[in-house]
């Protein structure tokens, strides 16, 4: 949730990171009674989010500055489309205006592209199940929250949102796990009994054969990476509803749909978050009603 506390911290640090000591070029070049108007404008179609976000890089900087958002977090916009109007002072709006517009090119365009994978599984799964798309731990640091929220705009879901808030073993948790001889439905359920009753665990598998002492263990997700198709269904059928079963790796827009037919519950992808294109979005202002400056 992008809470008040949150938008202040993150974006008011882009300011500060962007204008240190002010901004030399609109406080030396524009007077200070001069006020503007801006629209956001999408050159491209896309998805909105962050909308908050863009108007606190404004608030932040001008606390009288308005921001009128036309379009909500989740829209969906065409090329051409006004998607926000900002009015106040100019030196304000142009000393905000990059801040603004590298959060919500980022989001919108993380948002964007969890549509089109959202789109992709939409009635692929056996007799028309729905499976989620999911994001990853592979956020920008600091951004995570923001990126996480892009996700949700877009019709994805979430993850665990850090280290802290699920159990998930993978490979080299599983190999410590299991050292000493013990077997691995054994170190599982042991380290299991030991954690709060609400804690969800996951555990990773890369072989069809740790799938039987994995569901032994109490695990609730088994994730199955970088599965053949055929192997995929094998996994979900010997998890047989026992299990929430999670598919991950080599997903992309043209497998993804695919591996919903599987049967699978949960794909995540990674790509939502660490390799979405920013989306082009512009600032186009007028300075006192005059021309517009793109």
């Amino acid at each position: 949730m992008l809470t008040p506390a949150l938008l202040t911290r993150v974006v008011g640090a882009a300011l500060e990171e962007d204008a240190p000591w002010g901004d030399l070029t609109s406080t030396a070049l524009l007077p200070a009674d001069a006020t503007a108007a801006a629209d956001l404008v999408a050159r491209e179609p896309g998805v909105l989010a962050g909308g908050d976000v863009f108007a606190a890089a404004f608030t932040l900087t001008d606390p009288v500055t308005v921001v009128d958002l036309h379009v909500a977090d989740g829209d969906a916009f065409a090329a051409g489309d006004v998607l926000a109007t900002v009015t106040g002072s100019a030196r304000s709006l142009l000393t905000a205006e990059r801040v603004a517009l590298n959060f919500t090119q980022r989001l919108s365009g993380i948002a964007t592209l969890t549509a089109a994978y959202v789109a992709a599984v939409d009635g692929a799964g056996p007799d028309g199940k729905q499976v989620r798309i999911v994001d990853t731990r592979k956020t920008t640091p600091g951004l995570r929250a923001f990126e996480r929220h892009a996700v949700l705009a877009g019709g994805g879901r979430n993850h665990r949102f850090s280290l802290s808030d699920a159990v998930m073993a993978k490979d080299n948790h599983l190999a410590v796990l299991s050292s000493g001889g013990r077997d691995l439905a054994t170190a599982l359920r042991e380290a299991i009994a030991t954690l709060p009753h609400t804690a969800h665990v996951v555990v990773e598998v890369d072989r069809l054969d740790q799938i039987p002492a994995v569901l032994e263990g109490g695990a609730h997700t088994v994730l199955l990476d970088n599965f053949s198709l055929d192997d995929l269904r094998a996994g979900v059928a010997l998890i047989d509803g026992r299990a929430t079963a999670e598919a991950s790796g080599g997903v992309d827009l043209d497998t993804v749909r695919g591996i919903a037919g599987t049967g699978v519950d949960v794909i995540s992808v990674g790509a939502l978050t660490h390799s979405a294109r920013a989306l082009d979005l512009g600032l186009d202002v007028r300075i006192d009603a005059g021309p517009r400056i793109d």
